[in-house]
């Protein structure tokens, strides 16, 4: 198994009650207004993922998707329960995590490469390869400050996917790229599952699901719902999505 996750429980804290502007400054100063929820993201939740394989994680806004990936990537620890990861994993957690919005697009790829562990050698093939996946063209050269929110999914994938990671987190970095876009990352996907690349997928983009996953995990309110074949979990999803009148508008059914 490529990841385990076994009874695991994580949580978050939130700051509450304050106000903005001046008036939240005099509530600073005078520690009034100033409060700390503390969030249950996760509870007891369960899985594993074999190596190769590409794992697609589902539910509404707040299910805890978000915050399973970052203990995957061991961003934030879990409370209770043990992950056991058994390879160099490589996370895209949101757009543009890990990128230095004063540095180009060029000089962020050369950081990310040297901070995975390849020589100054590689990295004018790395460049080229990225650069084109990304289309980037003459922005390579441009702030990464300036990009927008399409380029800097474009780029973060592209840096991800060619740093010869063995396991890849994805968090929502998708819905940046148009369509023909989306269709060359689904391509990358197959490509290093080929490899034996293990994939973790959190998507709103249920025919993504369908499409590339192996399994699919859908979580709700921090808990797992069902774990299965991706077309029998996404079918209950978007049946308990009608049951529960949820804004379907919202949700890939293609």
């Amino acid at each position: 198994m490529a990841i385990e996750v076994d009874r695991v429980s994580a949580s978050y804290h939130l700051r509450v009650g304050r106000a903005s502007g001046w008036f939240g400054l005099r509530g600073l100063l005078r520690s009034e207004g100033a409060g700390r929820r503390e969030v249950r993201a996760l509870r007891d939740v369960s899985f594993a993922v074999p190596k190769g394989t590409v794992l697609g994680i589902i539910g509404r806004n707040g299910a805890g998707k978000s915050t399973l990936l970052r203990t995957l990537a061991g961003i934030l620890a879990p409370d209770e329960g043990r992950i056991t990861v058994r390879g160099r994993i490589s996370p895209l957690l949101s757009v543009g995590l890990g990128m230095q919005g004063d540095l180009t697009g060029r000089e962020n790829i050369r950081l990310g490469a040297l901070a995975f562990g390849h020589s100054p050698s590689e990295l004018p093939d790395l460049e080229a390869s990225i650069t084109e996946f990304a289309e980037l063209g003459e922005y390579v050269d441009y702030s990464f400050r300036s990009y927008s929110t399409g380029m800097r999914a474009r780029l973060g994938f592209a840096v991800a996917a060619h740093l010869d990671p063995e396991i890849l987190l994805i968090d929502e970095a998708l819905t940046g790229g148009d369509t023909k876009f989306k269709e060359k990352v689904e391509e990358k996907m197959f490509e290093l599952c080929g490899d034996g690349r293990t994939i973790v997928v959190v998507t709103h983009g249920l025919s993504l699901v369908r499409d590339i996953a192996t399994t699919a995990l859908w979580l709700h309110q921090g808990q797992v719902v069902e774990h299965d074949d991706p077309e029998d979990v996404v079918a209950s999803y978007l049946r308990w999505c009608r049951m529960a009148d949820v804004d379907l508008t919202a949700i890939d059914e293609d």
